[in-house]
């Protein structure tokens, strides 16, 4: 068989198996599509503006917050197009480069998360040598070596995509282009990207999973020699926004691509979708802000700003 891609274009299925819905899902998706622009933005432009804020933990949020919105964008204009359309079709490249954007926006996440965690290890258990321990170049360099890895992890798995060959049917059975489903449309052996998609899996998955793991406890067991109650419950309020992150996103991910492709199913992976593009994306800001007084102490001083 050549090397010619015979598919010039993909039809997302979306949710035109439920008609009855569109409507309700497209205001749905809508507003959770300007909620998790507005709340990521307003955490960028906090950070940005406010000197206090200028700290490891709010640089790595001022990542994570970049992130949801490249990885939220990277799907939904297509997504609400597509349900006010009889039928959504999108080009070969323009599928590619939705996957080669959000793969990379999720695994930098992922990753993200990882450092995160580390970030909140040394604020913990060695409040003493945090500073040094988390320079400024040296929290510079954890979020650049994210942003590069997974940009060049996302490259791989895009390019692999486009060596396959698709000679048809062209109906991707999700609301975006996602590895999985494309896999299941390929007319070509798909045994190097299936390696490859286990190999990042086993990364994100189990060296991230871990990683994160070792640090909380790490940070229980300091908390809980902690004599003083106060301090106690600071830590506790300081981490559990981060656990609930990453309990929530890594469940998501970790379904929708650890699943092995014999076992995709289309109805799961549509709602899992739905969490880890959509619903995270717009709760991270508010589990963020909520729980911090210093991020709703920034956004007041935004507001007021804006306001004069």
């Amino acid at each position: 068989m050549s090397n010619q891609t015979l598919v010039t274009e993909f039809i997302l299925q979306g949710f035109s198996e439920h008609p009855e819905y569109q409507i309700f899902l497209f205001c749905s998706f809508l507003s959770l599509y300007c909620m998790a622009l507005t709340g990521n933005a307003l955490i960028i432009v906090a950070i940005s503006f406010n000197p206090a804020l200028h700290t490891p933990m709010y640089f790595f949020l001022f990542n994570l917050a970049t992130m949801d919105i490249i990885c939220t964008s990277a799907i939904m204009p297509k997504t609400l197009a597509g349900l006010m359309l009889e039928k959504n079709s999108i080009s070969f490249r323009g599928c590619m480069a939705q996957l080669y954007f959000l793969t990379w926006a999720l695994s930098s996440e992922l990753l993200l998360l990882t450092v995160m965690a580390y970030d909140r290890y040394v604020a913990i258990c060695h409040p003493l040598h945090y500073s040094t321990m988390m320079s400024q170049a040296f929290c510079s360099v954890l979020a650049a070596a994210v942003w590069v890895i997974c940009a060049f992890n996302s490259a791989i798995h895009t390019g692999l995509m486009v060596q396959l060959n698709f000679c048809g049917p062209n109906v991707i059975t999700h609301f975006f282009c996602e590895i999985p489903p494309l896999l299941r449309l390929s007319c070509s052996s798909t045994y190097v990207n299936n390696v490859m998609t286990t190999l990042a899996d086993a990364f994100y998955g189990g060296f991230d999973f871990l990683m994160i793991i070792v640090s909380y406890g790490f940070i229980l067991s300091s908390i809980l020699r902690m004599r003083s109650s106060e301090g106690k419950q600071k830590a506790f309020s300081t981490c559990s926004s981060h656990l609930i992150v990453v309990c929530m996103y890594c469940t998501a991910v970790f379904y929708a691509y650890i699943s092995p492709v014999s076992s995709y199913s289309a109805e799961n992976s549509k709602l899992v979708g739905v969490l880890y593009s959509m619903v995270s994306p717009t709760l991270n800001p508010l589990i963020y802000t909520l729980r911090n007084k210093e991020v709703k102490a920034a956004l007041k001083k935004v507001f007021i700003f804006s306001r004069n």
